[in-house]
């Protein structure tokens, strides 16, 4: 049986001393996929970044690996296995593709930096051509897989992404969700934040919808798909 590679219990966190969420239980599997959705302003994004270190936590605990990580500085969870995409200003756009692949191995370098960044552009096969371009020529759904592929190349174990598709062509929108089930396959272990609910809930092994920074729904992405109260409210109607 798999267990939970992240399990959040019972967070409060926020900004300075306001809290965005409240008492939010939230985990995922080894090698799942877990997609957080909800309207603007739930506090899908406050979530993420308290799992980073990068928010204030007031009360709760957040586990990796089954080790308490709320207290560890951002800086020292990369070397534990986790990597972070934003949802904006998530490439150099002065660099070029392959010096933002390098930048990705600062915190944590692989054993073999040359073998990542071969594992990764099998990954994107877009970027193997691109990598003398500086980032800021691309286009955006470029820019994404630039973003997401230096995170890779530190090898996580856990990958968290916000908002992966935003801004993102419906041609890139598919192509990003297919590259992050790739991503799962490699062993990866998978939180994503996603303002495409639909989309995201069908590649999803569980899904959480936050309401006013509290869990309103948790189920398989399946089960949430199907659920009316939830399409009604959260997916834009209750027919398929």
């Amino acid at each position: 049986m798999s267990e939970a590679l992240l399990a959040v219990d019972a967070l409060t966190a926020g900004y300075g001393t306001v809290p965005i969420i409240t008492k939010v239980d939230f985990s995922v599997d080894t090698q799942g996929i877990a997609v957080i959705v909800g309207p603007n302003g739930a506090g899908k994004s406050t979530l993420l970044k308290a799992i980073m270190g990068l928010n204030q936590v007031f009360s709760g605990t957040i586990r990796y690996a089954g080790q308490p990580i709320q207290d560890i500085p951002t800086g020292k969870l990369v070397p534990l296995g986790i990597a972070a995409v934003p949802q904006t200003q998530n490439v150099f756009p002065s660099l070029t593709v392959e010096e933002n692949l390098d930048v990705g191995t600062y915190a944590a370098p692989p054993p073999d930096i040359e073998a990542s960044r071969a594992k990764v552009l099998d990954l994107f096969p877009d970027l193997a051509d691109k990598l003398a371009q500086p980032a800021g020529e691309l286009s955006g759904g470029q820019r994404q897989m630039v973003a997401v592929s230096r995170a890779l190349m530190s090898e996580p174990k856990l990958l968290l992404l916000d908002e992966p598709t935003a801004g993102l062509s419906p041609a890139y929108l598919e192509r990003i969700f297919d590259l992050i089930l790739k991503i799962r396959d490699t062993g990866v272990t998978i939180v994503m934040v996603e303002q495409n609910a639909k989309q995201a809930l069908r590649i999803a092994d569980i899904g959480y919808v936050l309401v006013n920074g509290e869990n309103a729904y948790t189920d398989t992405g399946a089960n949430l798909l199907a659920n009316d109260e939830v399409r009604r409210s959260f997916l834009g109607g209750a027919g398929s």
